[in-house]
C-alpha cells in the first residue's frame, strides 16, 4: 500500500470524485429495498444526511434489530467495500489502527548489519519505518483507501474509554499521526457506521461527532414485510401470524426478546416443518428457535396457553 505524503493541513480531507452516493431520501429507501433491507423514512433520512454532511452514524438499539445489516446493505447499494472493525474489551491501537511488522523489521536490520558498509543506523531506521513494514488495521485502511469504502465499527460500546478516544480523534479529522511517518490524511471521507447495543454510555464527545439513529424492534406490519422479503417462500398468512406471535412475546418481561434475525429463523423453521398455520402446540414446540433462555421459554409458553 502506498501512503499519502504527510499532511500539514489539519482541515477536512479532499473527497475526490464529487459524485454523491444518494440523490434523495426516497432513493435510499428504494435502493435498500432492492437488497431486501426495508428501511423507514427515519433510517433512510439519516443515511442520506450522513452522505451529504460527511458525518458518521451512531446506530443504537437492541441486539438483532438490523444495525450491522444496515451498514452491509449501504455498502452493497453503493458498490463500496465494507471494512469492519469488530470491537471488544481490550481492543487497542495495534488491532484497530496499525502496527509495525517487527519480525520483518528485525530481519531487515540483521540483513543490513551483515552487509559490508551498511552500519549507519539512520539509514536503517529510515528504511524499516516505511510503508513496506506497516501493517494496516481497519481504521487506517479505511481512511487511506482510494476505492469507495463503508467503515463499520461494530459494538463500539464494548471498548474502553481510551479506545473510544482514539476513534474520536480519527473520526474528527479523518487523519492519523504516525510518529515515524507523519500525518496520514484521508483521501476520501468514508461512510462510517458505529453500532451500539447500549451496554454502556458512550461519551458526549463521540455522540456530538455523529448523526444519531435508533433502530428498535419493527412494528407489526414492517416485520411482516421483512419476513416476506427475507423468506420468499412463506405465505402472507403465515408471515402475518409469525409477526403477531413475535410481537406478543416481545411484550413479556423477558431476559432477551427475540430479535428480527430470530423471527426469520422461526419463519424458516416453520416452513421446513411444513407448518401452514401456527397453533398453540406448534408455537410451544418451536419456542426454542425464538428464545434462548429456559425461563423465557416457560414464561412465553404460559402466556400462549392463557391466550389460547
Amino acid at each position: 500500500m502506498t501512503m499519502s505524503p504527510p499532511s500539514t493541513d489539519a482541515g477536512a480531507p479532499t473527497t475526490g470524485d464529487p459524485t454523491e452516493r444518494f440523490e434523495s431520501v426516497q432513493g435510499v429507501r428504494d435502493a435498500l429495498r432492492d437488497v431486501h433491507y426495508l428501511a423507514d423514512d427515519g433510517i433512510a433520512s439519516v443515511a442520506y444526511l450522513a452522505d451529504k454532511l460527511g458525518k458518521p452514524i451512531l446506530v443504537e438499539g437492541p441486539a438483532g434489530t438490523g444495525k450491522t445489516q444496515l451498514a452491509k446493505s449501504i455498502a452493497e447499494i453503493t458498490g463500496a467495500r465494507l471494512i469492519r472493525l469488530q470491537c471488544y474489551e481490550g481492543l487497542d491501537e495495534s488491532k484497530a489502527l496499525f502496527e509495525w511488522n517487527y519480525k520483518k523489521q528485525l530481519l531487515r536490520i540483521q540483513t543490513e548489519r551483515g552487509a559490508e558498509g551498511n552500519e549507519d543506523w539512520t539509514d536503517v531506521k529510515d528504511d524499516i519505518f516505511s510503508d513496506e513494514f506497516l501493517l494496516t488495521r481497519p481504521l487506517l485502511e479505511a481512511i487511506t483507501a482510494t476505492d469507495p469504502v463503508v467503515l463499520l465499527i461494530d459494538e463500539v460500546d464494548r471498548v474502553e474509554v481510551e479506545t473510544e478516544a482514539l476513534l474520536l480523534e480519527i473520526l474528527s479529522d479523518y487523519q492519523v499521526s504516525i510518529p515515524e511517518l507523519g500525518t496520514i490524511a484521508a483521501t476520501q471521507i468514508p461512510l462510517v457506521f458505529l453500532t451500539s447495543n447500549n451496554t454502556r454510555e458512550l461519551s458526549e464527545a463521540l455522540k456530538r461527532r455523529c448523526l444519531y439513529l435508533h433502530i428498535d424492534y419493527p412494528q407489526l406490519e414492517r416485520e411482516k414485510e421483512i419476513v416476506l422479503a427475507k423468506v420468499p417462500e412463506i405465505t402472507e398468512h403465515l408471515a402475518d401470524q409469525v409477526a403477531r406471535v413475535v410481537r406478543s412475546i416481545r411484550q413479556l418481561d423477558l431476559k432477551k426478546s427475540p430479535s428480527v434475525s430470530e423471527t426469520l429463523d422461526w419463519a424458516r423453521t416453520l416452513l421446513l416443518l411444513n407448518i401452514e398455520t401456527i397453533d398453540e402446540q406448534v408455537a410451544k414446540d418451536t419456542l426454542n428457535v425464538l428464545l434462548k433462555y429456559q425461563t423465557d421459554i416457560a414464561k412465553a409458553a404460559k402466556e400462549l396457553s392463557v391466550d389460547d
